[in-house]
């Protein structure tokens, strides 16, 4: 992916502290909710509850789109993306301690708050397949659609992995 898409990308997921995310449901509707999430970088963190259907759509299929954007007062001021993305729970507890200290730097008013029990409440970890980036200022209704690659995930993934082991948050 040029970096020019993935900082842009990067960009528009660190301004925004909520997302619509579509899952499927066993019966082919599709289902959107809104949830709140960090990212670090392209990698997103999300909680679900494992009782939601959300969770139940999500093991049963793991594909999922997501998008987010704001209200704009000029049409030629829209920015946004949406994504195909797949989601796994995340079982690493150093990647679910690093996950959460992202979390709480996106809500600092959650620091007051005991950490989630994973059986209740799982963490996800959503990496994205491919992006539609929406910038109007390019023209009406301008996107460009960007293929996600590993190498594009491997400096959040595969070079923070040698320190979850290790990691705890402070």
């Amino acid at each position: 992916m040029k970096r020019e898409f993935k900082k842009q990308i990067v960009e528009l997921l660190d301004q925004h502290r909520i997302m619509t995310i579509a899952t499927n449901r066993p019966d082919g509707w599709p289902q959107a909710t809104i949830v709140g999430y960090a990212n670090d970088g392209l990698i997103i963190y999300c909680f679900i509850a494992r009782d939601s259907q959300k969770f139940a759509n999500i093991a049963h299929d793991p594909r999922l789109s997501i998008a987010l954007g704001n209200d704009y007062p000029q049409p030629l001021q829209i920015k946004g993306l949406s994504m195909s993305a797949r989601a796994v729970l995340v079982e690493d507890p150093g990647e679910r301690d690093h996950a959460i200290s992202i979390l709480l730097r996106r809500y600092p008013e959650y620091k007051v708050m005991p950490p989630p029990d994973p059986e209740a409440v799982p963490m996800l970890r959503i990496t994205p397949e491919i992006v539609s980036v929406l910038d109007y200022s390019k023209g009406f209704g301008h996107t460009d659609l960007v293929r996600v690659t590993d190498a594009d995930l491997a400096e959040y993934v595969e070079s923070r992995r040698h320190h979850w082991a290790g990691w705890r948050a402070a």
